[in-house]
């Protein structure tokens, strides 16, 4: 099928993709390993292999199944101005989120790029007023990034998840500790499994949508008072 879309407007769309899908977009997700580094430190993870191993089941199991199933639901909802589905979407990820940690990851990121938002012409003023309003967190703040980009929800979601990896593998990187190399052989891994995760996370219904993640909310927790970390969660 042709995409009539113009040819300058399918630039900025992928321009604002990777602007959002930068590890430079000042949100803070560099300083968070989402319990990788506990996991390190428990000795669950302590190679490579291993390392790609757990993130590859971190982001089936959990990103595509949360994270990304709220994406599918809230970049929609910004289109069409449904303040009650956002607002609805957003209780859930804080409801959801399994320890302190999670949650004030999810806030925190949440709140930086809102005030991204507000420094740009990427959402309207009524939009951000109603992110505002919310105890807003990151997979809603940037559903609404995303959604005036015009770039399909498939990408948009695609961009979510390759940021994700991206710090993920940094966190793998400094934590277990890996090589450069090591690392990229990790993304890799990991790129190659996000379409299947995110074609999963589009097929789900609401219904559906689960963030039951047992080992990473122990491990979490167990976090939380370890003795020695570098990141935040």
């Amino acid at each position: 099928m042709q995409n009539d879309m113009p040819v300058q407007t399918q630039d900025t769309s992928l321009l604002q993709l990777m602007w959002l899908a930068s590890p430079a977009l000042p949100i803070g997700g560099f300083a968070y390993s989402e319990c990788l580094e506990a996991a390190v430190d428990t000795a669950r993870v302590a190679t490579e292999s291993g390392a790609t191993e757990w993130l590859l089941d971190q982001l089936h199991l959990s990103l595509a199944r949360s994270d990304l199933a709220v994406l599918a639901q809230a970049i929609p909802a910004w289109q069409r101005g449904d303040a009650a589905a956002i607002a609805k979407l957003n209780a859930w990820v804080l409801q959801t989120r399994e320890s302190s940690e999670l949650r004030a990851q999810a806030e925190q990121m949440g709140r930086s790029l809102l005030e991204w938002l507000r420094n740009h012409t990427t959402a309207r003023t009524a939009q951000i007023d109603t992110l505002a309003a919310l105890q807003s967190t990151y997979p809603v703040a940037f559903a609404l990034a995303a959604s005036a980009t015009q770039a399909s929800l498939r990408d948009c979601l695609l961009t979510y998840a390759f940021g994700w990896a991206e710090n993920m593998v940094q966190a793998a990187i400094k934590s277990v500790p890996l090589g450069q190399s090591a690392g990229q052989r990790i993304l890799s891994a990991l790129t190659a499994e996000i379409p299947p995760a995110v074609d999963h996370a589009l097929a789900l219904a609401d219904h559906e949508r689960q963030a039951f993640s047992p080992m990473l909310a122990i491990l979490s927790a167990q976090h939380e008072v370890q003795y020695s970390r570098l990141f935040r969660s």
